[in-house]
């Protein structure tokens, strides 16, 4: 009669040199390498029965934890999209399962919230660039913000706001076409604002409340 396989156990227990990262023996053999969290979230002490299964499912939860620390270094000091941490976690070719388990950790955690960060990004860019909304929806579409948190975020740029920044952004503009005729420099500062991603009824209070000076020599 065959003798039924002992499940191994761990013989030891041993620090990496990396700081919260450690080696675990079954049997007096190395088995696999662990991070601080996961041995915590399983209990893994000396004596411990651990089968197949279970190492399994250890090694899985702790190539979650690598990923995970992978993204908090990407996220630190600036907001990012589900869709860029995704894309940086793909380029350390880290598999899709991991991916999207990291991705459910991190929204669990607040730690990435698409809407916070349309949110964000529309202030900023109302009050540190020359970009209308058109231009600032194309952006997040870009990085993969969905369009109901695009909308969302877009009420942070009031018609009032455009409307004082397409003003200032309007007297550049007029001051570069200053030797064109009136009707001329509105046309082009109509277009520029345009191209800047303003819409057409925010242009039209724009150039309303703009003052158009003629250039001397030219009237003459």
């Amino acid at each position: 009669m065959a003798e039924k396989e002992t499940t191994p156990k761990v013989t030891k227990i041993t620090t990496q040199k990396r700081e919260g990262r450690y080696n675990v023996y079954l049997d007096d053999h190395y088995a696999f390498p662990i991070s601080e969290d996961v041995m915590i979230k399983y209990r893994i002490f000396k004596g411990m029965e651990i089968d197949k299964k279970l190492q399994a499912e250890i090694l899985a939860a702790d190539d979650v934890s690598k990923a995970y620390s992978r993204a908090l270094t990407y996220l630190s000091g600036h907001l990012r999209t589900e869709k860029e941490v995704e894309q940086k976690l793909r380029e350390n070719e880290i598999p899709e399962p991991t991916i999207e388990a990291t991705l459910k950790k991190l929204r669990e955690l607040d730690l990435v919230d698409d809407l916070q960060y349309a949110a964000s990004y529309v202030r900023t860019m109302a009050r540190t660039s020359d970009k209308g909304p058109i231009v600032i929806k194309r952006n997040l579409r870009t990085k993969g913000v969905l369009e109901n948190d695009i909308e969302t975020g877009l009420r942070e740029y009031s018609a009032e706001d455009q409307v004082e920044n397409g003003i200032e952004i309007g007297e550049k503009l007029s001051h570069r076409y200053r030797r064109e005729p009136v009707s001329k420099m509105k046309q082009k500062v109509r277009q520029g604002l345009m191209t800047k991603g303003f819409t057409g009824d925010v242009i039209t209070q724009i150039l309303d409340q703009m003052h158009f000076e003629i250039d001397p020599e030219l009237e003459d």
